[in-house]
């Protein structure tokens, strides 16, 4: 299993300003070395954590859907994301994953955060994905996901782990800090998995403060990069896949997990 280099885009996006958020965004992604393997970049990177889809919504042939194709390409890497869009008179806070060729994968955020009222805005999705690339499967979630941990529970079918990654684009409130951190820990131990967290900076419109912090954990809970605090950076972290096997081959804990069936 080989490294996978990884990169997160912590940014303090602009409020429900599609334009400048790709300009701004472009720009950080462009002084990314080129042999990076995946740019994570936060929840509604183009808009911001708006519940007004109404004014800035897209369809999923718009402007932030042709940048991530653009920048895929370009970095000849996989760029994930997540983006308010509308299909069929539903809103949808959809994760984006998106190959250098142009296909993609997507993943309608399940948990709908309740104290935003998005559950009264947006349609909830009912089914993960895992997404492979260079020989490591990815389980992309989105923000509030992380609460959830049968939603993100990992599972072993006796050969190996359903997936070695799992992220979470967020636009997570500095006053909720502390369990932003602990909960990425709690599921880096509990999954025997590594996992990255990408975390807005800045204010947004209704006056909610991010602190960033943005982080990468180890599969046994360490955190091996965090981005500084209220700034606008890239985090930059190569995972080891050697580190991960061996870890999961001397403390394979999977073998001993209760089954279940997890009904949505």
């Amino acid at each position: 299993m080989e490294n996978l280099k990884i990169s997160l885009i912590q940014a303090d996006l602009l409020w429900e300003n599609v334009p400048g958020n790709l300009r701004a965004t472009g720009d950080m992604i462009d002084s990314i070395p080129d042999d990076t393997d995946l740019i994570l970049l936060p929840e509604m990177f183009s808009t911001g954590f708006s519940m007004h889809p109404e004014r800035c919504a897209e369809p999923m042939d718009g402007p932030a859907f042709q940048f991530l194709m653009t920048k895929a390409a370009e970095k000849n890497c996989l760029v994930i994301g997540s983006i308010l869009t509308e299909e069929q008179g539903h809103y949808y806070n959809r994760l984006i994953s998106m190959k250098p060729d142009g296909t993609h994968e997507q993943y309608d955020k399940r948990h709908l955060f309740r104290l935003s009222d998005e559950h009264k805005v947006m349609t909830g999705g009912t089914t993960k994905i895992i997404v492979r690339w260079k020989g490591w499967n990815i389980l992309p979630m989105v923000c509030y996901d992380l609460r959830f941990p049968v939603w993100i529970r990992n599972r072993w079918d006796g050969n190996a782990y359903e997936y070695d990654l799992a992220v979470f684009p967020a636009n997570w409130p500095a006053s909720r800090s502390h369990v932003w951190k602990n909960l990425l820990v709690a599921r880096a131990i509990e999954n025997i998995s590594y996992v990255a967290g990408v975390n807005r900076t800045g204010k947004d419109g209704e006056g909610t403060l991010h602190s960033g912090e943005s982080l990468i954990i180890s599969p046994k809970g360490n955190i091996v990069a965090m981005g500084d605090t209220g700034k606008s950076i890239i985090v930059h972290e190569t995972l080891s896949g050697s580190d991960l096997v061996l870890f999961r081959k001397s403390f394979n804990i999977g073998a001993d997990w209760d089954r279940f069936i997890l009904e949505t």
